[in-house]
C-alpha cells in the first residue's frame, strides 16, 4: 500500500438550519457533524461505523459537497482536504459546483440502496458510460462501449447484460452495476455509503470480497461508511467510531474490534450476536436513556447522559482526540 496521504478532515462541521414562524425564521439548527477529523492513505480502507443518525452519511456526502444541492442553507465549517497525486492540496468543502468538476471524477461514490440509485429508464450501458461521457475522456463511442464491457467483467456481470435495464436485476447484481459505474473514471477515492446494508448476507460477502478484490487491483482506497461492525472490521484497515456528530475513537481495525477504549465503542461491540455458543452467557454492556435530541446536545462530551463513567467534568468541554495506546480516543477518563 502506499502510505501517502489522500485525504484528510479536519474539524468538519455541518450544521442544517431549522425554521419556523409564520416568516420562516431559522429558530435552530441541526449539528450533524461537529468537529470531526480524520485522515486517509492512498490504498487504505477506513471504516466509520454509529448508529443510526450519527451523522457518518452526512460526512460523506460533505466530502464529495453535495450538501449544498440538498440544503442551499447548510453551514459547512472546517476543511476536507484532497491530496493530488501531483502533490497539490485541495480544499474541496467550499468549492463551487464548476470547479468541483474536475474531482468528480477522482471521487466516486456507491450508495446503499441498489434499487433507487439507478436510473430505471437507462439501460446498464447507459449507466455504466455516463460518467465516462460526462467527464470527457476522449473516448471513442466504440471505445467506450469496451470499457463497459470490461467493467461489467471486472464486476462478475455478463456483458450481454449491458443491453438489460436495471428492474431486471437483483439487489446483488443492481450493486455491481454501481460499482462497475463508480470505477469507470478510475476513481482514486470511492465513498461506499451502506453498500451492503440492503442486500441478503450471502450476497453481502460476495460484494465485499468483491470490492476487495478491486481495491488491491486498482489501488484505490473505501472511505466505507457501514452500521454493521463485522463487516467494517472485515474490510477495513482502521476504523473510526461515531458518536452524534462527533468521532469519539479511531485506531487499527483490529484494536478497535477486538478491544475498544471508548465507553461508548464498548457498548456498540458488544451488541455484535456472536455465533459461538461457548459465548452465549456473555454479558452485554446496555447503555441507560435514549439517544439525546441533535437539536439540543448535551453540552460538552455528547454521550456523558448515557456514559457509565461520567463525570462532572464532561459537562464543560467537547474532549478531543488523545492518544490511548494504539488508539485516538476522546475520553479524557479512560
Amino acid at each position: 500500500m502506499n502510505n501517502s496521504l489522500l485525504l484528510e478532515v479536519k474539524n468538519l462541521q455541518v450544521y442544517f438550519p431549522i425554521y419556523g414562524g409564520v416568516i420562516q425564521k431559522k429558530i435552530a439548527e441541526v449539528k450533524a457533524v461537529d468537529g470531526v477529523s480524520f485522515s486517509l492513505h492512498r490504498g487504505e480502507t477506513l471504516g466509520i461505523v454509529g448508529e443510526s443518525g450519527c451523522g457518518k452519511t452526512t460526512v460523506g456526502r460533505a466530502i464529495i459537497n453535495v450538501l449544498r444541492h440538498v440544503s442551499p442553507d447548510v453551514h459547512l465549517g472546517g476543511e476536507v482536504l484532497f491530496h493530488d497525486k501531483n502533490g497539490e492540496i485541495h480544499n474541496l468543502l467550499h468549492l463551487n459546483t464548476k470547479s468541483m468538476i474536475p474531482f468528480r471524477s477522482k471521487i466516486q461514490m456507491i450508495f446503499q440502496d441498489p434499487y433507487s440509485s439507478l436510473n430505471s429508464r437507462l439501460s446498464v450501458k447507459q449507466i455504466v458510460s455516463e460518467p465516462l461521457e460526462i467527464h470527457n475522456s476522449g473516448m471513442s463511442a466504440a471505445e467506450i462501449n469496451d470499457k463497459v464491457l470490461w467493467l461489467l467483467e471486472k464486476v462478475g456481470l455478463q456483458p450481454e447484460y449491458s443491453s438489460r435495464f436495471p428492474h431486471e436485476f437483483s439487489g446483488g447484481q443492481r450493486q455491481r452495476i454501481g460499482i462497475a459505474r463508480a470505477l469507470a473514471t478510475n476513481p482514486e477515492l470511492i465513498i461506499c455509503d451502506e453498500p451492503v446494508s440492503a442486500l441478503d448476507v450471502s450476497v453481502q460477502a460476495q460484494v465485499i470480497n468483491l470490492m476487495e478484490d478491486l481495491r488491491d487491483e486498482f489501488g484505490i482506497s473505501y472511505l466505507f461508511i457501514a452500521h454493521d461492525l463485522s463487516v467494517v472490521h472485515h474490510i477495513s484497515k482502521r476504523i473510526g467510531v461515531m458518536y452524534l456528530g462527533n468521532m469519539v475513537e479511531v485506531g487499527e481495525a483490529d484494536d478497535v474490534y477486538f478491544n475498544p477504549k471508548h465507553p461508548y465503542s464498548k457498548a456498540l461491540l458488544s451488541s455484535v450476536p456472536n455465533p459461538d455458543p461457548k459465548q452465549k452467557g456473555k454479558k452485554r454492556i446496555v447503555l441507560s436513556g435514549d439517544i439525546p435530541n441533535p437539536l439540543n446536545k448535551p453540552s460538552g462530551c455528547s454521550f456523558r447522559t448515557r456514559c457509565p463513567i461520567a463525570q462532572e467534568s464532561c459537562s464543560i468541554s467537547i474532549p478531543e482526540l488523545t492518544a490511548k495506546e494504539n488508539q485516538l480516543v476522546a475520553c479524557p477518563l479512560v
